[in-house]
């Protein structure tokens, strides 16, 4: 996939992530949003830089960790010990940590993992 495919993926996603924010609500706001944002990132990377790392397992696992890091900083309370107040950075960074939010972000980590075995397995016929 070029990188315009990516960056069409990236603003679908993105749409349907805000129409998800705007008026989902139950597993589908807190559970498909958390698997659309981990596949979001990756293709927004994918659409700035699509160029691979020889091991198709780094990116991926980048933003994975990337996600984690976020949801940890949401149990240490980051928006409020910063005084975040805006309401839209609020919903951004998140402000309430879940578990099952990590096992959402590495369900949603599982396509990208599957694309970037598909694109390597493409570039080496």
């Amino acid at each position: 996939m070029k990188r315009t495919g990516f960056g069409i993926a990236s603003l679908l996603l993105l749409a349907v992530e805000i129409i998800i924010g705007i008026y989902a609500s139950g597993w589908v706001r807190n559970y498909l949003g958390d698997v659309l944002v981990v596949v979001l990132f990756y293709t927004l990377c994918k659409t700035v830089s699509p160029d691979r790392p020889r091991n198709p397992y780094v990116l991926p696992t980048a933003i994975l960790i990337y996600a984690f890091i976020v949801e940890f900083l949401q149990l240490w309370g980051f928006c409020d010990r910063f005084g975040i107040t805006n309401r839209l950075l609020r919903i951004i960074i998140g402000t309430g940590f879940s578990p099952e939010d990590l096992v959402s972000y590495a369900i949603g980590a599982v396509p990208c993992y599957i694309t970037e075995l598909i694109l390597k397995k493409k570039s080496s016929k």
